[in-house]
C-alpha cells in the first residue's frame, strides 16, 4: 500500500471507532522534544492525531467555573480517545509497522504541565487547527471543543497541510477567561495565572484534576458569533 492508500485506510478505520478529527504530521524534525526513549522513536516520523468533539451540553453549563459534569464527560471523552487510539495502534501493528500510542491526558512533568508530547502542536502540524489566543487547539468547524489524543508509527503515510488561519477578530476568550490569563496574543498568554486559577478550581473541590473550560465553551470555531 502507498502512502495515500494508508492514510485513507487509517483515516477510514478511525472514523469508523468515532473519531471526528483526523490528521497526520511529520514529525521527523522534533521528536527530539519528545519525553520519549530515543530508542523508541529511532524509527517512527510520523504521528497520526486523533480527536473527539466535546458535548456542548455540557460546557454549556460552565459560566465562570468548571462544573462536576464537566469534569467527568472530560474524563470520559479522555479514556475514548485512548481506547479509539489503542484499537488504530493494534490495526498498524497488523499491517506489519511500528506504533505507540501516546494518552489524551497524561501528565509527565507537573512544574510545567507538560506530558510526553503536545498533542495540540501535532493537531497544527496535522493540519487541524491553530494555537489560538486561549493557548488551545482552535479547528475552523469545532472551535476549541474537542479533545485529542496522538498515535506515533512508521507506517509510510502522507501528511496534511499547515492552514493559514486564525482566530481573527474573536476575542470571546479573552473577555471571559476567570484568570485574566488570556490576551490578544496568543504569544502573551499567562501561563501562570492560568495554573494558578486551575489549582484554585481544585482546591475547592470543584474537580479534581486541573482543569477549567470556560474559554473551551466559548470557542466554538466558525459558528462563534464576533
Amino acid at each position: 500500500m502507498d502512502k495515500n492508500n494508508n492514510y485513507s485506510s487509517l483515516k477510514e478505520f478511525s472514523q469508523a471507532q468515532g473519531i471526528d478529527l483526523f490528521g497526520v504530521a511529520d514529525i521527523s524534525k522534533i521528536k527530539n522534544e519528545f519525553k520519549l526513549s530515543p530508542k523508541t522513536l529511532q524509527n517512527m516520523d510520523k504521528a497520526v492525531c486523533l480527536g473527539v468533539m466535546l458535548s456542548q451540553a455540557a460546557l454549556s453549563e460552565i459560566e465562570e467555573a468548571p462544573t462536576k459534569l464537566y469534569f467527568h464527560h472530560y474524563r470520559t471523552v479522555n479514556n475514548f480517545l485512548d481506547q479509539a487510539a489503542l484499537k488504530l495502534c493494534n490495526f498498524i501493528q497488523k499491517e506489519g509497522y511500528s506504533a505507540l500510542a501516546i494518552p489524551a491526558s497524561q501528565i509527565v512533568d507537573w512544574e510545567k504541565q507538560s506530558g510526553h508530547l503536545s498533542h495540540k502542536k501535532l493537531g497544527v502540524l496535522a493540519g487541524l487547527g491553530w494555537i489560538g489566543r486561549n493557548n488551545l487547539l482552535v479547528n475552523k468547524l469545532l472551535g476549541s471543543q474537542f479533545r485529542l489524543a496522538t498515535v506515533l508509527t512508521n507506517m509510510p503515510l502522507k501528511t496534511d497541510k499547515l492552514l493559514k488561519e486564525d482566530c481573527g477578530s474573536c476575542s470571546l476568550c479573552v473577555k471571559i477567561c476567570p484568570a485574566g490569563a488570556i490576551k490578544q496574543s496568543p504569544a502573551e498568554f499567562d501561563h501562570i495565572k492560568c495554573f494558578e486559577k486551575l489549582k484554585e478550581f481544585q482546591k475547592q473541590r470543584l474537580v479534581d484534576q486541573y482543569i477549567c473550560g470556560v474559554c473551551v465553551n466559548v470557542c466554538k470555531g466558525g459558528t462563534v458569533q464576533l
